[in-house]
Formats: structure tokens, C-alpha cells, sequence
């Protein structure tokens, strides 16, 4: 593994380094004291060799890949400061009138190898913590058959098991609650601090904490397809992509690449044309190619990314993709879906009923309930728990399909069932004759036989509080508001008005949430499209920024650039505030990196020595340690604020 060859090689070089830093004259120079005897310099020499081609090496060998795919870059750069630091100081050990460069070259090679150690384990802290908690959860189950419980290895779970939770005990995969009401302690996998109400129907996560209650949970994923699993794969996922920041340093360090080649070219040929001797022009170059070497500049984005994915990972924000988090400081619109991100998404049916002298009420609520039984929709789990609580039988379905945007459909015997909104009706040009109470909050979908309408369920969804504040400072920050939802023009319109939204639009079907983003665009506004990535998966590929609600263990929105696993529309104000933190840590850190070389560049070159105003290799060390030492105590002081109240 790549992190413990950069630690191991670091390690090695750092304690071979003492001697180098003791025998140096420079260093004797600098702290006033003598350590000289006879084949000192030899020793030094070899020494510095072992470090050059050892710790080195993996410098020299990205250097040697990038020249030959000619697109130089970071290493270039560091393999010529190290080349010219080692070939130059060899020559004059043997021969040579000039200064030893030994022990400027085993800093930059230290320091170059604790900086990419460094950077590997933030890139792998968030992965790594999460593979943590893989580790921490149990390795049996207590499987519940035929009323006997009985101990197994998770392995040996199958989908729609029957498990029992004791108090106290880990969750040990994505389940379903069928019997108990405990609070789970989610925080190592939400950043929820507070445990969380879990009850019959609630999905949990595994590795999650079990409060004081028994539970029995019927499993859903398993494996590879676990929550955790999945949270894992998009982080590393993220962290293999670039972001357009890190491309901008990249392509700093390969223009830095040709300016210190360029400079250190120039500063010699001008010494000795100046009349100075050849000892002191090498030195000069030398020195030039050696400060230019960019310890800074290569970690000035990595570090801010790989940390601001590890805290966004642990306080429930999954970056799937890096440049749309970085632009998250562009955004002048945010999109809402409305059912289950605006709102609470937990719908109780309140009114059912029949237009049929063939079916009663309950038969209605019956083949609805039935149907519904195969889909994961929330009006879906509202319809199929009022069936349940009627004490009525579930039928089996044939040929279930869920049509996004429309409702879904099957067979119940010889009657071919569909549940639809009233979208569907207008596309299809059903009218409804009958007349039934529609009071404006609710939600109506419509139970067609056959293809006639038959009856309709109306249900009640409730606006979450947290919903108020995140538009409130939306508004405030002049950020646009729309929601877009297919459900009805009454419910929209209470909603929109209730939360003083800049615009509704209601009856939208995916594909035409779409052609909305679209226009939006075209008029210039960067957009945020939330949904649930499924019926929304065209319109969030649409927007500049597609955010997931991953709703618990739902985080397989594909098309989604980043995932909100609390499905909690604060979290898109976190976002905003986070994405704008991040960006503002990358600029500083590439500011302070190009700031060094700047400066540092021309004052090696010599360009104020006729006011005796040099800087020597050591000065030059000092600085560059500094300008590292600046860029990673500034990555680190990156936070999520979870206060947000007055920022944004």
C-alpha cells in the first residue's frame, strides 16, 4: 500500500537526516559550532545518495512518467529541484569550488515525503473511518425462525430475515422495524447527535446504536448493498475525481515547472555575463531551482479536499461529486421536490371512498393497499398502513411496475389496478363525474379498474418546521426559491404561500421538471435541483448541482451530485455555507503557495544583491517550510458549522 511505502520511506529518511543536518557546513555556519574530521564530506555524500535514490524515488519516477507523457507537473518539479540539489552538491564534493546543497536536498525529500504521507491519510480518513465502523459491527445476528431464536454470522443473513435487536446491541444490517419503538443513536453515520425515534415501518441503519428497547427488524440490504458499503464507495468515488480547483493547481505547478527551468536558466547565464565566477552562478541557479520546488503548492488543494469530504461523510452530507461542491458558492437558485424534502413525506390517509355501486370503500382501500404493498413511495406506505390497520387482506399482485411521475400498476386476479394523480387523469383526458370533498392541504390520487376510475384515496402531508427557516435564509441570502412537485394545484399553492416561496409549479411531471431547469438556466441562474433521486433523476442531472434526500439507508441516487442522508432541507443551507468555506480555505492555501514562490524566486535569483539583500539556500528552506507548515495548519482549521443561525 502507497500510504505505508511514503511512511516507511519517510521514517527511514528522516533518521538518516540527523547526521546529514550535523555534518553539513551550512548548518555548522548557521549555529555556530565545529563537527569536522577526516572523510566527513565523503560520508555526507553518501548519506545524501542513499536519501536521493531512496526517498527520492518516488519523485524521480512520477517525474520520469510526466516528461515522457510530456504534461509536467508537480513531480517534474520535484524531481528537478532534487536532481539539481544532488547533482550540483556532488560536484563539489568532488572538486568544485560552491556550497554544499546536501542538507537543503534531504529537507525537501523529508518533507516532500511526510507532505504526500500526510495527504493520503487525510484522502483515506474518510473511507478509512467509515471501513471502521464495517469492523465494529457485529459479527452474528440473532435470527428469529419459527419462534426460536437463534445465533448466525451476518454472512449467513438472507433479505427478509427476521432479526432480534437487545438493548444496547448494534444494529447489524439495513433492516425494517415490524415490531418495537426504541431511539437509535445514529451519529457516527448522520452526524444526527441526538438518538433518533425509530418505530414499526422506520428503516435503520446498520452499525447504529440500540437504545433500551427489544427490536425486531426484517433485514433489507446485505452486504455490498448496505448503507455503509454504499457510503463508502461514493467517497472513494470523490476522492479519485478532480475538482476544477485542483486542476487549476495542477496546472500552476506545470507552469511553475517551465518559469523555475526558465528562471534558473536565465539567473546563470546573467551572473556570468555579469562577471561573476562560475562557482557563484551555479549557486545561483541552484538555489532557484531548489526554492521553486512547490511543497506548498502540491498540498494546498488535496488536504482541503480529502478533509472536507471526511467532515461533510461524518455530519451526513455524501459529496459524490467534487466540482459541483466546489460551485456550491454559485448558487442563485435552489429547486425543491416537495414531498419528503419540504415537507414531512410521512402521509396518513384521512378520506377514502368509492364511485362504484360495484366496490365498497374498503374494497377501494383494499386494492390500493395491495398494490402499493410492492412500491417504496411514501403515499404508497401511508395507503398500505391505513389497509393493514383495517384489518383487511392484502392480495397478491402480478406485473407491478412503478411509472415515475404518474403512479403505479399491476394486476389483482383478472382486474388490471393503476393509482395516479390527477396529472395523469388531465394527460390521459379522464374526467371525473362524481363529486367527492377535496379540502386544499390534501393530497388525492385516484384507484382505476380496468381503466375506469373507480375511487380515490386523499391523504395529508405535513410542512417540516426546519423547511420555514431554510427558505427564510434562502431569501435572505437572495437566493430564488421554487418548488416543483407533481402533486395537485391546491396543495401546491397552500404550501408555496405557507412558506412565502418565489414560485410553484404544480402537476409537473419528471420530464417536464426537466424543460423547467432548462429555462431556469437559460435565464442565467446556477441551479440546485433536491429531489429523491429517482423521480427526479432527470431534472437532477439537469441542474448545475443535483442534491439526493437520502432519506436513512436510500443513497443510490446515481445521478445526484451530493446526497443529504438526514433528508433534512437545513442541511442544503450547510451545504451552501460549507461549499463557500471549502473554496475560501483552496484560495487561501493556493494564494499563500504562489505567494511563497513569488516572492521567493526572484530573491534567490539575486535580483536585490546590489543591496547585499540575498536569500540563501538556508533562508530559503526556512521559508518553504514555513509556506507548508501555513497551508496545512489552514486546511486543518476547515469546519462544518452546525450553528447556523446568523451566517447564512
Amino acid at each position: 500500500m502507497m500510504i505505508k511505502d511514503f511512511k516507511k520511506r519517510f521514517l527511514i529518511c528522516f533518521f538518516i537526516s540527523i547526521p546529514i543536518l550535523l555534518l553539513s557546513p551550512m548548518i555548522q555556519q548557521l549555529f555556530n559550532y565545529t563537527f569536522r574530521f577526516k572523510g566527513d564530506l565523503y560520508i555526507l555524500f553518501l548519506f545524501s545518495s542513499f536519501i536521493f535514490f531512496y526517498g527520492g524515488w518516488p519523485f524521480l519516477k512520477g517525474c520520469y512518467h510526466e516528461i515522457l507523457n510530456k504534461n509536467p507537473g508537480m513531480m517534474t518539479l520535484i524531481g528537478l529541484a532534487i536532481s539539481t540539489a544532488y547533482l550540483y552538491s556532488t560536484i563539489v564534493i568532488f572538486g568544485l569550488k560552491g556550497k554544499i546543497f546536501f542538507w537543503e536536498l534531504v529537507t525537501l525529500v523529508d518533507i516532500m515525503l511526510l507532505g504526500h504521507w500526510i495527504e493520503m491519510k487525510s484522502v483515506l480518513a474518510a473511507s478509512h473511518s467509515l471501513e471502521l465502523l464495517v469492523k465494529m459491527i457485529p459479527s452474528s445476528a440473532h435470527l428469529i425462525k419459527k419462534d426460536k431464536i437463534k445465533d448466525v454470522k451476518i454472512e449467513d443473513l438472507k433479505i427478509d430475515d427476521v432479526i432480534l435487536v437487545k438493548p444496547g446491541e448494534q444494529i447489524p444490517t439495513d433492516g425494517i422495524i415490524i415490531e418495537g419503538t426504541g431511539y437509535l443513536n445514529e451519529s457516527m453515520l448522520t452526524g444526527e447527535s441526538k438518538p433518533v425515534k425509530k418505530e414499526i415501518n422506520n428503516r435503520v441503519i446498520g452499525g447504529s446504536l440500540n437504545g433500551n428497547s427489544s427490536l425486531k427488524i426484517k433485514t433489507l440490504y446485505l452486504g455490498k448493498d448496505s448503507y455503509l458499503s454504499k457510503v463508502i464507495n461514493m467517497v472513494e468515488e470523490a476522492q479519485k475525481a478532480k475538482s476544477k480547483t485542483e486542476r487549476l493547481a495542477d496546472k500552476a505547478a506545470k507552469w511553475l515547472t517551465f518559469i523555475a527551468i526558465f528562471s534558473g536558466i536565465i539567473t546563470f547565464i546573467l551572473w556570468l555575463l555579469i562577471d561573476k565566477t562560475l562557482s557563484f552562478s551555479l549557486e545561483r541557479m541552484v538555489t532557484v531551482m531548489v526554492i521553486s520546488c512547490p511543497h506548498a503548492l502540491g498540498l494546498a488543494i488535496p488536504l482541503i479536499i480529502a478533509r472536507a469530504i471526511n467532515l461533510a461523510a461524518r455530519s451526513g452530507l455524501l459529496i459524490r461529486n467534487r466540482t459541483a461542491f466546489e460551485n456550491a458558492r454559485k448558487i442563485t437558485t435552489v429547486v425543491f421536490d416537495k414531498t419528503g424534502t419540504l415537507t414531512k413525506g410521512t402521509f396518513q390517509v384521512e378520506e377514502y371512498d368509492t364511485f362504484s355501486k360495484n366496490y365498497s370503500a374498503d374494497d377501494i382501500l383494499q386494492f390500493a393497499g395491495s398494490i402499493e404493498q410492492h412500491s417504496e413511495h411514501t403515499i404508497a406506505q401511508g395507503i398500505l398502513e391505513k389497509a393493514k390497520n383495517k384489518k383487511l387482506n392484502i392480495l397478491e399482485v402480478k406485473n407491478f411496475k412503478n411509472i415515475p411521475g404518474e403512479g403505479v400498476k399491476g394486476d389483482i386476479g383478472e382486474k388490471f389496478i393503476q393509482i395516479v394523480g390527477f396529472s395523469y387523469l388531465k394527460n390521459k383526458n379522464i374526467s371525473i363525474k362524481q363529486t367527492f370533498p377535496l379540502e386544499s392541504y390534501k393530497t388525492v390520487v385516484f384507484l382505476l379498474i380496468d381503466n375506469k376510475v373507480e375511487g380515490y384515496l386523499s391523504l395529508s402531508d405535513q410542512i417540516r418546521p426546519e423547511s420555514y427557516e431554510t427558505i427564510k435564509k434562502l431569501k435572505k441570502n437572495k437566493i430564488k426559491t421554487i418548488m416543483i412537485t407533481g402533486d395537485n394545484e391546491n396543495v401546491s399553492k397552500i404550501i408555496s404561500k405557507k412558506l412565502n416561496l418565489d414560485k410553484y409549479y404544480a402537476n409537473i411531471l419528471p420530464d417536464k421538471k426537466l424543460e423547467i431547469i432548462k429555462n431556469l438556466q437559460e435565464k442565467g441562474e446556477f441551479i440546485a435541483m433536491t429531489g429523491d433521486g429517482i423521480n427526479d433523476a432527470p431534472a437532477l442531472a439537469q441542474a448545475n448541482i443535483g442534491i439526493a434526500i437520502g432519506s436513512g439507508t436510500d443513497v443510490t441516487a446515481e445521478t445526484a451530485d451530493i446526497i443529504l442522508v438526514k433528508s433534512n432541507p437545513l442541511d442544503i443551507l450547510t451545504l451552501i455555507i460549507f461549499g463557500k468555506a471549502t473554496y475560501k480555505k483552496m484560495i487561501q492555501n493556493l494564494f499563500w503557495a504562489t505567494a511563497y514562490n513569488s516572492f521567493a524566486i526572484p530573491m534567490a535569483a539575486g535580483v536585490l544583491y546590489s543591496y547585499k539583500i540575498i536569500i540563501t539556500p538556508a533562508i530559503g528552506a526556512i521559508l518553504m517550510s514555513l509556506s507548508t507548515i501555513i497551508v496545512a495548519l489552514n486546511g486543518y482549521l476547515l469546519k462544518i458549522k452546525k450553528n447556523i443561525g446568523g451566517i447564512l
